[in-house]
């Protein structure tokens, strides 16, 4: 039995097809001047930045405006992500939210234990000592709450499922590649939302989501520090296969990568021609 139902696959195909077509809209209108001489462009002025003379001196402008095309589609491409698994979701729990906004009103001393427990996280990390568990954190957090400090908190999850024995899943989509930064952010969203919605796991289980592996199949292959030293990575990432089981089985990963390529084998000669060419 597949995964991804016929009319879901028909679905996640149409809305890859519209991706595809609006980036290429987007850039197929790019100019990209030509370099006419040496001494010109070498006069040229950018304020963000992309004055690249060797580049355009040997590239032609087609190649570049695809080259710039690839930057702009690795942007956008974690979007798709997320509604490819609302889709998918949608066929296997009771229900499946994009943006889904938690308000609740709640403890300002919580809040703050958030903080707190992330900025521990962060010092054991850089001491070299051992981090503390995701449970403990959420524990300390659950611990600190006050019935005399109240007020309205809200935050958002990229994803939300609602499984169909009650449990409640929120994850947050990012890089496979997190910077420091956005690991101790995502470990700080986790906690919100075990706060905001007052319990721990298995009645809520919050999760940073990663939908591939960019080291290879297992787990044991990933290898970016930030995310594997800056957050409680056994407990809270799920990773690549991880992800899209828990989503819709345990063949939806494979599946959805099939249907990515059928999208990408026949978009494949329109951005070409679009984006070399102007076609």
């Amino acid at each position: 039995m597949r995964a991804i139902k016929r009319n879901t696959r028909v679905k996640i195909k149409a809305y890859l097809e519209v991706f595809v077509e609006n980036l290429v809209k987007e850039y197929r209108g790019r100019v990209i001047p030509p370099i006419g001489s040496a001494k010109k462009y070498l006069r040229k002025k950018s304020s963000k930045g992309q004055l690249k003379p060797f580049h355009a001196a040997i590239i032609p402008h087609g190649l570049l405006r695809i080259n710039e095309f690839e930057r702009g589609f690795s942007t956008g491409l974690g979007t798709t992500f997320e509604e490819c698994a609302r889709l998918i979701a949608q066929d296997h729990h009771s229900e499946a939210q994009r943006g889904y906004n938690l308000t609740a009103t709640v403890s300002n001393a919580a809040v703050e234990e958030i903080d707190r427990q992330v900025s521990v996280l962060e010092h054991t990390v850089d001491m070299k000592n051992r981090k503390p568990s995701l449970h403990a954190m959420i524990e300390a957090v659950m611990g600190a709450r006050r019935d005399d400090d109240l007020s309205q908190r809200t935050s958002r999850a990229d994803l939300y499922i609602l499984e169909k024995d009650g449990n409640e899943l929120f994850f947050e989509m990012k890089s496979p590649m997190p910077n420091k930064g956005q690991c101790l952010e995502v470990t700080q969203r986790v906690l919100r939302f075990h706060l905001l919605r007052g319990s721990g796991r298995p009645v809520v289980s919050s999760y940073f989501a990663m939908a591939y592996n960019p080291y290879g199949p297992n787990r044991s292959d990933y290898r970016w520090s930030f995310a594997l030293n800056y957050t409680p990575f056994d407990e809270m990432i799920l990773l690549a296969q991880e992800f899209w089981e828990l989503v819709g089985g345990r063949t939806a990963y494979e599946e959805l990568i099939e249907i990515y390529r059928e999208v990408g084998h026949e978009k494949a000669k329109y951005m070409v021609d679009a984006l070399a060419f102007g076609f």
